[in-house]
């Protein structure tokens, strides 16, 4: 069938009118250019020659099998596509079994309708780069912008045209397995690697083979469900919502985000996926969205435990709320024909929500040409050398150095090195979470990328040391999917014997811990986020023995690792660093690549802490350090500050910062003025440093957080160089929501801080009239 094929096939079907044939010679041309005029006229068209059946059947999102995250299943999946009964297919890849499913839409359905083919692309599509926790960590726009361009140019390769991307759920409890998934506590951090991954995604064309249409979500609050445990209820005041939870959407929505998808949890007691003020008042009229809502899996039949009502009236209160397609739960295809017949819900209700499908499919030229993401000689975009380098350069920028006690890192490229842990030699875990397509195989381990990296003069002892973990009822649950905990058929003790045996041979210690991929992501949560018991045992064996431990940790969240940072000597966090992981590690650890990542959520000092975020509220008891600890906003027993705060990374190298510089001590609305300090590498390495501009307001109409990001800039300096620092405060850097939701700045006292983390206190003060 030639490029045009499924476009000609749909016209023959449908009878000829003026207007069709108008739209069928602009619609034909190879390159389609997107003109709102000829995608309406030809929907409309459309549109007007489907049965009922057949638009409810395009809100049908279905999947036979694969990246499934519920126990259902779509079933009799061939049948019901030549009966038009689906719109969409997700859980399949590779550009031939694309294909092929396509064929059952264009050459045996009616109307001949191409289906449109998703996927969750996370964190890279086959190439897999950091997990979205750990690349939010570089605070690097254009290479966040690269990993999801990339990303689209694999899954396009591969036959796919949507991704279930970003996630932008601001998170600050960590026992929330999906805090993995997402770019951690801060909305205006969060807001820019929004808008950053739906470029990378949608490019400039839709239309292009190389891009796709990104999907936000989990639209909205999903990251702040109770007790941080997954599906859980989120309650919270409009203006939290607005302020911090809300902004990421609204800059992917601005960005031109494509589709939506709803979450699981409740807003103000009505679940998100019938929630009309959500995803029609808000989103669409106040935000002006034009483009698709999904929902989640299964998110329409689970709105019936949260006591709305039975599958036909909860898919009559979604498709009124504003769905468009309904993700393999099949409420829409079974009940909407009958609550139409019923006076439950409308044509025009149906037809809108079926519009929408279709222009997505328009503006990705599937009408023009079925299989345009279907082209077997693209095979070389996807897990190529070129790729993979790219994965292995994301990870060391993502890298957060958490401890270097007396310069113990980088490590010398020669002596013995005695490299322990049950991550050391990993394949399996080095994805990470949500990595459906990755291939572990080719993972490089870190044992392999200290090989590699280290030369012939270093002589490398690797023993396992530990399980990550010994409860096996506990691995059970966590390998769902995969053996991702894999108990040795030794005992623990004898592992343990081995790995002090290697320790005493070695100059340093190398110890690879932390959690397997799955126990973060979805349905991951846990309320205990410390190392488990057999890492800590290790942990206390190869600290008696004298020499220097490094521990390199792979995690999906803040960890709770007190313990751990008092007895080793350095600790690296490297998260779950995908593809490459093991060359990246080892380029850190030797001191070929500098670490300059900088956390995006806080550590806690115990779960006891947890919520804790940087941008907290004052209280009318407010805590001082060092100050009396009765009759206090304190604890008794730990601090109130995190162990590592928000913005937090050490480098090799060393950055002083001047104290801040004002252009000004006052500002009007319509005016600005500038914040500067110059930043010197006064170290022995090159190295980036991530310079953080946070603002406080004094004193507002409502209680305002003690410090607020407001700006960033990356740096590489060389040793001894210095640069001035610029930022330019305006009037939009000050509002925030009033108790009228009304998106204001107020006149008054203004604190700006700039610094290499938010506890900086290097501050400066200035006044808005």
């Amino acid at each position: 069938m030639n490029k045009k094929a499924g476009w000609l096939l749909l016209a023959a079907t449908i009878a000829a009118t003026p207007s069709f044939s108008q739209v069928k010679e602009k619609v034909s041309k190879v390159d389609v250019v997107v003109n709102k005029s000829t995608m309406d006229v030809f929907v409309d068209n459309l549109i007007k020659h489907m049965t009922i059946e057949e638009k409810i059947g395009q809100l049908n999102l279905v999947t036979p099998g694969g990246a499934v995250t519920g126990s259902v299943v779509s079933g009799d999946v061939d049948n019901k596509i030549k009966r038009g009964e689906v719109g969409g297919l997700f859980g399949i890849t590779g550009a031939e079994k694309i294909r092929k499913a396509q064929e059952i839409a264009v050459n045996n359905s009616r109307l001949k309708i191409p289906l449109i083919f998703g996927l969750d692309v996370i964190h890279g599509h086959r190439t897999i780069f950091p997990i979205p926790l750990g690349i939010s960590c570089s605070w690097d726009m254009p290479m966040i912008e690269k990993s999801a361009q990339i990303a689209a140019k694999e899954a396009t390769a591969d036959g796919l045209a949507w991704v279930f991307s970003p996630m932008v759920d601001i998170c600050r409890d960590p026992r929330w397995g999906r805090i993995s998934e997402g770019s951690g506590e801060d909305p205006y951090l969060g807001s820019q690697i929004a808008r950053a991954m739906v470029k990378g995604y949608q490019g400039n064309d839709l239309a292009a083979k190389n891009t796709v249409i990104a999907c936000v979500k989990h639209y909205a609050l999903y990251g702040a469900a109770e007790g941080g445990r997954d599906y859980n209820t989120v309650d919270m005041s409009r203006i939290q919502m607005f302020q911090d939870y809300m902004p990421p959407y609204k800059a992917a929505v601005d960005a031109g985000v494509g589709s939506v998808m709803s979450s699981f949890n409740v807003i103000d007691g009505v679940p998100a996926t019938v929630n009309k003020w959500l995803l029609t008042d808000l989103l669409r009229k106040d935000w002006k969205f034009k483009g698709l809502v999904v929902t989640d899996y299964t998110a329409v039949n689970e709105t019936i435990d949260h006591g709305m009502g039975n599958l036909q009236e909860v898919s009559a209160l979604s498709l009124k709320a504003g769905v468009d397609m309904d993700m393999v739960g099949e409420g829409f295809l079974t009940t909407l024909k009958k609550s139409l017949n019923e006076g439950k819900v409308t044509v025009k209700q149906i037809e809108d929500a079926c519009r929408r499908v279709l222009e997505a499919k328009f503006k990705l030229g599937l009408f023009e040409d079925p299989y345009r993401y279907c082209d077997p000689s693209r095979a070389g975009d996807i897990f190529n050398a070129d790729n993979r380098a790219a994965a292995r350069d994301f990870a060391t920028r993502s890298a957060v150095l958490l401890k270097n006690g007396n310069n113990v890192l980088p490590l010398k490229k020669s002596g013995t090195i005695a490299l322990v842990g049950p991550l050391a030699d990993n394949h399996l875990n080095m994805l990470g979470t949500w990595s459906v397509s990755g291939d572990f195989v080719n993972n490089v381990s870190v044992l392999q990328g200290m090989q590699n990296v280290g030369g012939s003069n270093v002589n490398i002892i690797h023993a396992k040391g530990a399980n990550i973990s010994d409860d096996t009822a506990f691995a059970k649950r966590v390998n769902a999917f995969m053996n991702e905990i894999d108990i040795d058929k030794r005992s623990a003790q004898e592992m343990l014997d081995e790995a002090v045996t290697a320790a005493q041979k070695a100059d340093v210690v190398v110890a690879v811990l932390g959690e397997s991929a799955n126990m973060s992501g979805e349905s991951s949560s846990l309320s205990n986020i410390d190392l488990q018991p057999s890492q800590k045992r290790l942990l206390d064996a190869l600290k008696k023995t004298g020499k220097p431990v490094v521990i390199v940790l792979m995690n999906g969240r803040p960890m709770t690792i007190s313990e751990e940072n008092a007895k080793a000597d350095a600790i690296l966090d490297v998260w779950f660093s995908g593809t490459e992981a093991g060359n990246a590690i080892a380029d850190l650890l030797f001191g070929d690549r500098v670490p300059s990542g900088k956390l995006t959520a806080s550590f806690p000092v115990n779960v006891g802490q947890i919520p804790v975020y940087y941008n907290h509220k004052n209280t009318g008891r407010p805590y001082v350090k060092g100050g009396p600890a009765k009759f206090k906003s304190n604890y008794l027993d730990i601090p109130n500050e995190p162990l590592f705060e928000f913005g937090y990374g050490l480098s090799y190298t060393t950055f002083n910062y001047s104290p801040v510089k004002l252009s000004s001590t006052s500002m009007t609305k319509t005016g600005n003025i500038t914040a500067s300090v110059t930043v010197t590498n006064s170290g022995n390495y090159d190295g980036e440093e991530v310079v953080q501009l946070y603002i406080r307001d004094m004193v507002g109409s409502v209680s305002r957080p003690v410090k607020e990001l407001k700006g960033f800039q990356k740096i590489l300096l060389k040793k001894g160089e210095n640069k001035e620092v610029t930022f330019t405060i305006n009037e939009e850097m000050l509002k925030f929501f009033n108790s009228d939701l009304k998106y204001v700045s107020e006149p008054g006292d203004f604190k700006v801080f700039i610094g290499p983390s938010s506890a900086t206190t290097n501050e400066a003060g200035f006044i808005l009239k």
